[in-house]
């Protein structure tokens, strides 16, 4: 509402009423959006004698559109494909706009738009005041100011894409997998929640929403895939805090104002690092705080730093609620809503007798018990034998335990193409190994760290799991590609059973291709091998 006062109130004081051409034209991303700012002007323009505004968009009769235009509209807001639609009818025209406003002008680039807006910017007078709005600046947005403005001023308004101070930032490492069920351990941990989770698809929103209302999370779906009716309602209950989760992407979101959402969840982060500034942006307003959670896997964490450097923020590293804590934290909000319920004793006296009889054996604890249970038993059977999810949690799994290792026979042995120059010790193994998620308490067996390259085993019952996930999974590690290969294993009776110089050779010759493209350059040196860090103990998951 400020940005389209920012730029409307002046224009609203320089329209001429006495004349019916169209002085103004607005083009914004979405129908929400475009919806929004028409609002806007009716309301400050309602005092304006003659003034008329109407909003452009697809998805709706465009007859009803028409009908509007032709009795005369002073300002004009819609989105490209309409607006272009309008004028290839002859029915909106634009050769005596004064104003030309562009908001959100990388969203509608980054929809596909450039062609639309270059249409609708040929047909609009030369002189003209044009304002272009935009959350970040790439070249194409750049190209547009270049080629239809002139001279144009650049306006930062704060620091640019700087994080709200309200606002934390929070992110949670999970297995691919297991990345819904944190999702649903965030929401359940936080009984009183009230936020977007953000999807990269149409797809990827409506799945995640019909997950969540399936498991009974009062939620739904906001995508480019609804129609407008179906969008209003949405949007309708969830600023009426009828819905407590919105699943929503990017651009569908756009056009929704909500001052007190108390948190944004990426369950995947944006392919534009600037788009995370958008989503965290819609909490912490208003003076209120807000929390901005991201759902990464291992491999996705460098995608964070870059966005620290553009918000000037830290991320906070944050364990999955274990089931113990989100039972705790649904059973106090329960007792909170007992203990702050209004009573309606004139509605309830009546009744009361016959509900005191019913209850006279039971004594003041037993009947508390017996209140918990009935409440939240089905929480607390779904959470009770609840896996620990946390990768750092797994890769502490086992990790002290002692005891005689598995015979050899039991084991297979792994070679991995990173070592102590990657930054790889046992735990970064061990943490590795398990994020894959090959089997639930699979054992690991002895791990070797060498220079450039390690060993390790794992119960040769999961050998071909072990491959495929690790080549199915992509798995990165410091900015390199991870390979697993099974090799042979290593000589019984010899200390530290390091492999032979043959087998060593014949690797070096294998892999000298693959070493050599990460600019590493193995050696043959003996002590490599004589310098490894051995770990021989049992470890679990």
């Amino acid at each position: 509402t400020g940005k389209t006062a920012a730029f409307s109130l002046p224009i609203l004081e320089q329209i001429d009423t006495k004349s019916k051409d169209t002085q103004a034209i607005i083009l914004s991303p979405t129908r929400e959006l475009a919806l929004q700012i028409a609002t806007n002007i009716a309301e400050f323009s309602k005092y304006i004698e003659g003034f008329r505004t109407t909003a452009v968009y697809g998805g709706t009769n465009i007859d009803e559109q028409i009908r509007k235009l032709k009795k005369g509209v002073h300002i004009v807001v819609g989105t490209p494909g309409r607006t272009v639609d309008l004028i290839n009818r002859k029915q909106l025209k634009l050769s005596n706009v004064k104003w030309l406003i562009l908001d959100e002008a990388d969203e509608m680039l980054n929809m596909g738009f450039k062609d639309e807006l270059d249409k609708i910017l040929a047909v609009t007078p030369k002189e003209k005041q044009t304002l272009l709005f935009s959350a970040t600046f790439p070249k194409e947005v750049e190209n547009i100011a270049k080629n239809y403005m002139h001279k144009p001023v650049e306006i930062t308004a704060g620091k640019k894409n700087k994080g709200a101070d309200q606002v934390s930032h929070q992110y949670y490492v999970v297995s691919e997998r297991n990345r819904y069920a944190a999702l649903k351990r965030i929401a359940d941990v936080n009984p009183d929640i009230y936020g977007i989770i953000f999807c990269r698809t149409r797809r990827e929103t409506q799945e995640i929403a019909d997950k969540l209302i399936k498991d009974g999370y009062n939620a739904d779906s906001l995508h480019g895939d609804l129609s407008q009716a179906q969008r209003d309602g949405v949007m309708d209950k969830f600023r009426k805090k009828h819905l407590q989760i919105l699943v929503a992407t990017d651009v569908a979101a756009r056009g929704l104002d909500v001052n007190d959402l108390t948190h944004v969840i990426n369950h995947k982060l944006p392919d534009q690092i600037e788009s995370y500034t958008h989503r965290s942006g819609r909490t912490g307003r208003a003076g209120k705080e807000g929390i901005s959670i991201a759902i990464v896997t291992g491999r996705e964490k460098g995608k964070l730093r870059p966005i620290e450097k553009l918000i000037g923020k830290k991320f906070i590293s944050t364990p999955i609620p274990t089931g113990k804590e989100i039972c705790q934290n649904q059973l106090l909000k329960l007792i909170d809503k007992v203990h702050d319920i209004e009573i309606n004793e004139k509605e309830i006296n009546d009744f009361l007798p016959s509900i005191y009889e019913k209850l006279e054996g039971l004594d003041r604890e037993e009947l508390i018990k017996r209140f918990v249970s009935l409440e939240f038993n089905t929480f607390l059977s779904y959470y009770q034998n609840a896996p620990d999810l946390n990768d750092s949690d797994q890769m502490r799994g086992g990790s002290d335990s002692r005891g005689k290792r598995r015979n050899d026979e039991n084991m297979s042995r792994f070679f991995i193409n990173i070592g102590r120059k990657d930054r790889l010790n046992p735990a970064r193994l061990i943490g590795l190994i398990n994020e894959q998620q090959i089997a639930k308490n699979i054992e690991i067996g002895q791990i070797e760290i060498l220079d450039t390259f390690s060993f390790f085993e794992l119960d040769k019952n999961y050998t071909d799991e072990t491959i495929a996930l690790f080549k199915e999974n992509d798995v990165d590690f410091e900015g390199r590609n991870v390979n697993v290969e099974i090799t042979e294993k290593k000589r019984s009776g010899r200390s530290g059973g390091r492999r032979s110089d043959g087998d060593r050779k014949r690797r070096d010759k294998n892999s000298k291709g693959d070493f050599s493209k990460f600019g590493r350059k193995r050696s043959n040196n003996k002590s490599t091998f004589g310098s490894s860090d051995r770990i021989s103990r049992r470890r679990k998951r």
